[in-house]
């Protein structure tokens, strides 16, 4: 069984290396589609973008609630959620893009013609849209930072182009596409879950580093054989990080740890593409290129 598919990973990588090129351009061809219609190229939550959160210490059915709302509020971004502790609902939190005290009144009344509330049941949180906006660009400006800082460092400890660029096209390829599937599902991006992008950042370097530095610094056996050597360990890797990043998604009920935990799951998925397809893939191509353009050197020195 492993056979087969080692002969098709050695003969077909440069066919296989089609597959990451392709879902990079679907990724970022979704991005453009969204910025392009809904001014942002990413679904942003209250706080990124700005907006109310109303905090109703009652146990209430969210869905209920949150269907009362959507029925007198047609079109609006409003979102219900449970807070829970131990597993127990404790709250429920209605988000929305209400930043006036009016706006934020209309919605009170609203949710008082479903349930009793008095002014002590509930708490008012507001996040202005300049604030989220500041805090949006400087999270990005962040990103942009760890994104420079790990080119360097790479290129440092590589000292050639080509293998630093495909470990730099690899933690890209991840961002960029994980984001595209995170907008498709329809998340809406809170900044917990940029800090779950600058952990993916981190995997994915983890596991290309480990490939690079097997294929590029060891000359044990073939190309091939390191390649599937540091296979074995960067697999070995991945899966035990995807159990506990499942168990956390299956078992969690804070929706900041769901969206963390979905991030890395989907980013954690689509590494496994970049790294073994298109960041061995570009590794091998080099060294052919490199082990032929030394062989006609020494061809015409002999």
């Amino acid at each position: 069984m492993l056979k087969p598919l080692k002969n098709i990973y050695d003969k077909h990588y440069k066919k296989l290396f089609i597959i990451p090129i392709l879902l990079l351009v679907l990724a970022l061809a979704q991005i453009a589609f969204q910025t392009a219609t809904t001014g942002d190229f990413v679904n942003k939550g209250i706080s990124l973008k700005g907006g109310s959160a109303i905090t109703i210490n009652k146990k209430i059915d969210p869905l209920e609630l949150e269907n009362h709302l959507n029925q007198n509020f047609q079109g609006a971004e409003l979102t219900v959620r449970s807070l829970t502790e131990a597993g127990i609902q404790t709250a429920v939190t209605v988000e929305s893009s209400a930043q006036t005290k009016e706006e934020i009144a209309v919605i009170i009344t609203k949710i008082k013609q479903k349930i009793n509330l008095e002014q002590e049941d509930y708490t008012v949180e507001i996040v202005g849209a300049s604030l989220g906006e500041s805090f949006f660009k400087q999270t990005l400006f962040a990103v942009f930072i760890a994104f420079i800082l790990m080119g360097i460092v790479v290129f440092i400890y590589f000292r050639t182009i080509a293998p630093s660029l495909a470990v730099i096209l690899a933690a890209f390829s991840d961002i960029v596409i994980t984001l595209a599937i995170f907008n498709l599902i329809g998340f809406k991006l809170s900044s917990a879950g940029i800090a779950a992008f600058l952990m993916l950042i981190g995997y994915s370097v983890d596991t290309d580093i480990l490939l690079s530095t097997r294929v590029l610094k060891r000359k044990q056996g073939s190309v091939l054989d390191r390649i599937f050597n540091a296979m074995k360990t960067g697999l070995t890797m991945t899966a035990s990080t995807l159990v506990a990043v499942t168990l956390a998604l299956i078992f969690a009920q804070s929706p900041v740890i769901k969206q963390i935990m979905t991030i890395l799951l989907i980013g954690l998925l689509i590494d496994l593409i970049n790294t073994w397809l298109q960041n061995t893939a570009i590794l091998r191509y080099y060294l052919e290129k490199k082990n032929k353009h030394q062989h006609h050197e020494s061809s015409q020195n002999s």
